[in-house]
């Protein structure tokens, strides 16, 4: 039971923290402001960090963490076998995630110089590995002859940026439902690799869960 409690305040600290960084920005928020966000005393914090810049560490490796896992869910879940779907499904996880994470996915963007370098390059270690996922999934479709694939890491940077772009615009309650927008994307992106269904498979995409 501890163990749980502890766990919890760690996910209440970073959370509260990222919405301060979001908010405020990493520079001008203090560990004082995250201990009162998460109705904790500023020496608790210490329980579970060492400094701010961990705490930002931990943030930015989370998400991405948490990221790889939603996808990698979303292709497990996957069973015609085939590749295209797998691609779909990744690509439904991944619009998914950063539409409803949008806050660390900002902060992931606009703060990484603020980390020291072996964070830094800890993290970008992190988020070449889960491009890499991705990259795979492309090439798997090319080589089943479904996909028309020109260069599948320049195809991953391209779905990254639509991703980061719906983090940047999406709102609960707008114009579109975000299983709508899931479709849209997977449909430009499947449109991108010149599926030849690419439109009638876009029409069954779906918000992973």
């Amino acid at each position: 039971m501890a163990g749980t409690t502890e766990r919890n305040s760690a996910q209440v600290i970073r959370d509260e923290a990222a919405k301060l960084f979001f908010e405020r920005g990493y520079d001008a928020t203090t560990l004082r402001q995250v201990a009162t966000a998460a109705g904790l005393k500023v020496g608790s914090l210490y329980n579970h960090i060492t400094s701010k810049e961990d705490l930002l560490q931990q943030i930015m490796g989370s998400v991405i963490d948490e990221l790889l896992e939603r996808v990698q869910a979303s292709v497990a879940a996957v069973t015609s076998g085939d590749p295209v779907d797998r691609l779909q499904a990744a690509l439904a996880g991944h619009i998914t995630f950063h539409a409803e994470r949008a806050q660390q996915v900002f902060i992931g963007n606009a703060e990484l110089r603020s980390l020291p370098e072996a964070a830094r390059d800890n993290v970008v270690k992190k988020r070449a590995e889960y491009e890499l996922f991705l990259a795979a999934l492309v090439d798997e479709a090319g080589e089943a002859g479904l996909a028309e694939v020109i260069d599948s890491k320049i195809h991953v940077y391209s779905f990254v940026a639509q991703a980061t772009h719906v983090a940047g615009w999406y709102r609960p309650g707008g114009r579109l439902e975000l299983s709508e927008i899931v479709r849209i994307y997977t449909r430009l992106a499947l449109r991108e690799l010149n599926v030849v269904d690419a439109d009638v498979r876009a029409l069954g995409a779906a918000v992973s869960q």
